[in-house]
């Protein structure tokens, strides 16, 4: 028999012994004609086929709904910078958790856009747009929580057996209830909302909450409670970690990723050629885009058309040319050649090149006030109040946010105490040299000490 006609045939008695095992229908939600199934509450009307929710204030509950485990599948867009949410296991109370519809690049919450599962696992880069019509899956099955759009899954979470919620999100768990649409600024549209119910094993069960973090001591989970925006703004893909791996482990941690390729003479990007094939690479995943320009020559070397297909650009000061022609790479012992053990004149060329380096065309200056190791333990010795002002100052002057580095541990809580005083904004970066990507221990550490806000941190001109 042909295998095609095998294959055709197993599909069909498949779905013949789902069919006969009462396996449950798909639910239509939205007709495409009425609002007699939907409490409404706001303005909220049908056009065309199509559900137009207005904000603000506007809120669709699905009655007689009482859902546990299933898909909800439905198409939406926002029209004019509209944003507003899908509620699940709710009621007229609120509770239960709110997947986000925004694709407003311009509103303040710049870290929680369309398929955020709000205060949980906020998203930074959907890839949905404002204005185009967009697939929605949310997957609900025991305690784990998945979000799809466009077929890209964004959110993987699975709820512990004691979530860390703080007061304003205590309502915020898994239970049952129904499904809530909202419309909280300008125009929310759909066009067609289905539930499919599903069934969740014991033994799934058991697994799912084998791998739930533990969010009593997760300050991750802590940051999306307080809406604080959860992006590592350093993150390369080194080691054999793919884009792949990168996209799974950001899920689990919950810890969004800036992805940036080494950009320079003996990188492995080394023209507007190698930018466009690593960006064409990349369309399809749901991560923030940068640019690591590296060496001096990173400026001249890709055009400012290619730069700015990049959500964002940073270099450092580690690589320059001394006073005697001789390349320096800070990192490196061999090549840090200090003339007669000066180690202050030194420390005065690294301000110096510093500077300098401040003056390109980046937005971000990374590993930051960074030193040799001949000299790395006298830090605050050679960073005196005069050398990290100037630095400072050429920020100020330059518009450069200022990264807090994870792989050195740098800058010190007082640089970045005067950072902040300077109005300087700032980004938490990872800069990992491996598959090992962290939590953002020191960054974290950092925010606490210097009490650094959402508003103090740098958005990316996400594109």
């Amino acid at each position: 028999m042909n295998k095609h006609l095998i294959i055709a045939l197993a599909t069909s008695l498949s779905l013949a012994g789902l069919a006969s095992c009462g396996q449950p229908q798909t639910e239509v939600l939205f007709n495409g004609k009425d609002l007699s199934g939907w409490d409404v509450t706001g303005k909220a009307q049908v056009t065309g086929n199509i559900l137009q929710l207005y904000g603000p204030d506007t809120r669709l509950l699905l009655k007689n709904g009482d859902y546990t485990d299933f898909e909800l599948t439905l198409e939406a867009r926002t029209v004019e910078g509209g944003q507003g949410s899908v509620a699940f296991h709710t009621d007229a109370s609120g509770k239960g958790y709110s997947v986000a519809l925004d694709n407003n690049r311009q509103s303040a919450a710049w870290w929680r856009k369309t398929g955020s599962l709000l205060a949980v696992r906020n998203v930074v880069k959907s890839p949905a747009k404002d204005g185009e019509w967009f697939d929605m899956t949310i997957r609900v099955a025991g305690k784990s929580i998945m979000v799809k759009v466009n077929n890209d899954t964004l959110v993987e979470y699975i709820e512990p057996a004691a979530p860390f919620r703080l007061p304003a999100h205590e309502q915020e768990l898994l239970s049952q209830g129904t499904i809530a649409l909202t419309a909280d600024e300008g125009c929310v549209e759909f066009r067609s909302i289905n539930l499919h119910q599903l069934d969740c094993s014991k033994d799934e069960l058991a697994r799912q909450q084998a791998n739930a973090q533990d969010e009593q001591a997760d300050e991750i989970i802590r940051l999306h409670q307080q809406d604080f925006p959860v992006l590592d703004y350093h993150v390369h893909l080194k080691g054999g970690f793919t884009k792949e791996a990168a996209a799974r482990q950001s899920r689990r941690l919950g810890i969004n990723y800036a992805i940036a390729p080494n950009c320079g003479i003996g990188f492995p990007i080394t023209s507007d050629e190698g930018v466009y094939n690593f960006l064409d690479s990349m369309r399809t995943q749901p991560f923030v885009l940068a640019m690591q320009g590296e060496g001096r020559e990173w400026s001249t070397t890709f055009s400012k058309e290619a730069r700015e297909q990049f959500d964002y650009v940073f270099t450092d000061a580690l690589t320059f040319t001394d006073r005697k022609g001789r390349r320096v790479r800070l990192w490196i012992a061999p090549e840090v050649v200090i003339d007669n053990n000066d180690q202050e004149a030194y420390m005065d060329l690294i301000v110096e090149k510093t500077c300098d380096v401040l003056k390109e065309p980046a937005d971000i200056f990374v590993n930051p006030f960074f030193l040799p190791e001949c000299m790395n333990d006298r830090y605050e010795q050679f960073w005196t109040d005069a050398r990290v002002d100037k630095v400072i100052r050429e920020l100020v002057k330059n518009g450069k946010a200022l990264e807090i580095n994870e792989l050195y541990r740098i800058p010190s809580q007082r640089i970045i105490m005067k950072a902040k005083e300077a109005d300087v904004k700032f980004t938490f970066g990872s800069n990992n040299v491996s598959p090992e990507v962290g939590k953002l221990e020191y960054a974290l550490q950092m925010k606490k000490a210097c009490g650094i806000t959402a508003e103090e941190m740098y958005v990316p001109r996400i594109k």
